[in-house]
């Protein structure tokens, strides 16, 4: 079975590399998420740059993450001898608890045994391969820098030769050595034990940041890699939550699907944040929260679906027209124009993971207020546009029409700010809101649900079916057990499973018929088929969908219907924090003794 996204991930929660199965760095921004790439092999074979080991056929590849952690281990393996690459970035709390992540990649190389060889292919292209290399070798580091008016540099530390570095040269291994690239020059001498002193804290770091995880009796070691997978896509300097680590990797080979997915939707965000917190990292929500306060600058201020991982309200989109695109599927996109969208189911997860801050957190008197004022503006808008057709949570850019889910999600939002505002004693204001969640579930059930066809239906003026309806039983619109949410489970899972995935839909949209499953409507399904009573099929859907995961146990956007391969952009946070929350329905949470840590 072909799974396409054989890469790891590493990171340190403000920029993050996809590493190849034969441990290539095939993807890299720096200083930032959302910086331009470094090395963007992933997105034009020829010109996009990457950083590789070049070994003979006869060495054996095998890859895996340092149990644990987000460091990833390579393991080069022949008769003549064998050797290791651990790649990590650095991440720790300093003295006074600030956290040391700079933009920098270490390349640990271990001799395991004999006299391996290899040779090195370094070959940056700075600024998405826009402008020709050029590289400057100093008896400290190679300066690489770009032929054009804007001045970018990077630069590369290492114990090995320079010149076999640059020209590729067999190199024979007899002893460990490193190689690092880093956005900024080095105040500091770069030697082995340097290098060792970083991994040994950064991989402290991970180890202590999992052992505050909750513990499940099963699939505990998948949910462990999703939730590292969702910290390491947490970006540390502002709390957002990227949708995934790169751009343009597309839904479907051939197709025009691709899109920059480096920045945070609240949606994914929330529910992103939502998940860290019910396994127990109440932190990362603390910081999105304080994200979500400086938003808005003024109670004038309005919400986008969408912001820049800064805050950034602009994020126009282009196309990189000289780069060739995933397996030759362009276009290559930066930015993403789905900023200017209405999505009114966003701001239903946005009050959900609030009303969450609000009965978990003990914040300053300051805080509580500050954040009850984004209550009452986003129940402004929701008021305002409730109502209002939009683009649906699948950001369909034609025409707006009355998507069921954005009305159930307005009823969310509403539904939490009356909670949060019984919390807060301000009962009138609570009164005044449940009037209105009422009006609006009124609304969707008398023109959401479909007599004639017997189900919820995607639009109010439509027929067809969407898997996002499975939703309305998990933010507790509808009880699992009522017959229009069970008719319409059924009616989801007849029309819209093929091949074992989920169509999000199957009627046309303004790119035509989708002809990939988006991952997290598949693990909606086994949510849907268990609280509804199918629990057998729930778990056999489950175990089928974990074994599309790639050797690391890592899932992008989207998967092939017939050859399950990855697509779309990797790793995902949909589908991250929906193996999380579907896998604990099947496994109980490990208790341990009061005196005993986890």
């Amino acid at each position: 079975m072909m799974k396409q996204f054989n890469y790891g991930a590493v990171g340190n929660c403000r920029t993050g590399a996809l590493i190849s199965e034969r441990g290539s760095v095939d993807w890299l921004c720096m200083p930032d998420f959302d910086s331009p790439s470094v090395f963007g092999k992933l997105l034009d074979k020829d010109k996009g740059g990457s950083f590789s080991f070049l070994v003979d056929d006869n060495y054996m590849i095998s890859q895996n993450y340092i149990e644990h952690t987000n460091i990833l281990s390579t393991l080069f393996e022949s008769e003549e001898g064998s050797f290791e690459v651990i790649d990590f970035m650095p991440r720790y709390k300093m003295l006074d608890f600030d956290y040391y992540l700079p933009p920098e990649l270490y390349r640990m190389i271990r001799l395991k045994r004999g006299k391996p060889r290899f040779r090195i292919q370094y070959k940056p292209a700075l600024d998405y391969a826009r402008h020709k290399m050029r590289h400057e070798i100093t008896s400290e580091y190679i300066k690489s820098f770009s032929i054009s008016e804007k001045y970018d540099t990077i630069f590369l530390y290492s114990s090995l030769d320079y010149n076999k570095i640059i020209s590729s040269e067999e190199i024979l291994l007899t002893d460990d050595e490193f190689l690092l690239v880093s956005y900024n020059q080095k105040l500091i001498p770069i030697d082995l034990d340097r290098v060792d002193l970083e991994f040994q804290r950064t991989r402290v770091y991970w180890i202590n940041w999992v052992n505050r995880s909750k513990k499940y009796t099963r699939y505990n070691s998948m949910m462990e890699r999703s939730m590292l997978v969702l910290k390491l896509m947490s970006y540390q300097p502002t709390g957002a939550v990227l949708a995934a680590l790169t751009t343009s990797l597309p839904e479907s080979i051939g197709e025009v699907r691709n899109w920059d997915y480096r920045f945070c939707w609240l949606r994914d965000a929330s529910m992103s944040i939502e998940t860290l917190i019910n396994v127990g990292h109440k932190s990362a929500a603390e910081r999105f929260i304080s994200f979500l306060s400086k938003i808005l600058i003024s109670k004038s201020d309005k919400f986008q679906i969408m912001y820049g991982i800064r805050g950034e309200r602009v994020l126009t989109e282009t196309e990189l027209s000289h780069l060739s695109g995933y397996k030759n599927s362009p276009p290559v996109r930066i930015g993403n124009d789905a900023y200017r969208q209405k999505q009114n189911d966003s701001f239903g997860y946005l009050m959900n993971v609030i009303y969450q801050y609000y009965f978990h957190f003990k914040g300053t008197l300051a805080q509580i207020e500050d954040m009850f004022q984004v209550v009452k503006n986003i129940i402004r808008t929701v008021r305002q546009d409730w109502y209002k057709p939009d683009k649906g949570i699948w950001e369909i850019r034609g025409e707006e029409k009355h998507f069921v889910l954005s009305k159930i999600m307005c009823w969310v939002a509403f539904d939490r700010a009356v909670s949060i505002a019984r919390l807060l004693n301000q009962d009138e204001l609570a009164d005044k809101w449940e009037k209105e969640a009422n009006e609006i579930r009124k609304d969707v059930l008398t023109n959401g649900w479909k007599e004639e066809a017997g189900f919820f239906s995607q639009t109010y003026c439509n027929l067809e079916l969407d898997s996002s309806l499975l939703l309305m039983e998990v933010y507790g619109f509808i009880e699992p057990n009522d017959p229009r949410y069970i008719k319409t489970v059924d009616a989801i899972y007849d029309r819209l499973m093929y091949n074992g995935l989920m169509f999000r839909y199957n009627n046309t949209d303004d790119f035509g018929i989708p002809s990939s499953a988006f991952t997290i409507c598949t693990f909606w399904m086994v949510r849907a088929l268990h609280v509804t009573g199918r629990k057998k099929e729930a778990e056999e859907l489950f175990e089928q969908l974990l074994s599309y995961a790639n050797h690391l146990g890592l899932f992008s956007e989207d998967l092939d219907f017939n050859t399950k391969s990855q697509l779309g952009n990797f790793p995902q946070a949909y589908s991250h924090l929906a193996l999380i929350n579907t896998a604990m329905l099947f496994g109980e949470e490990k208790s341990y003794s009061k005196f005993i840590r986890p």
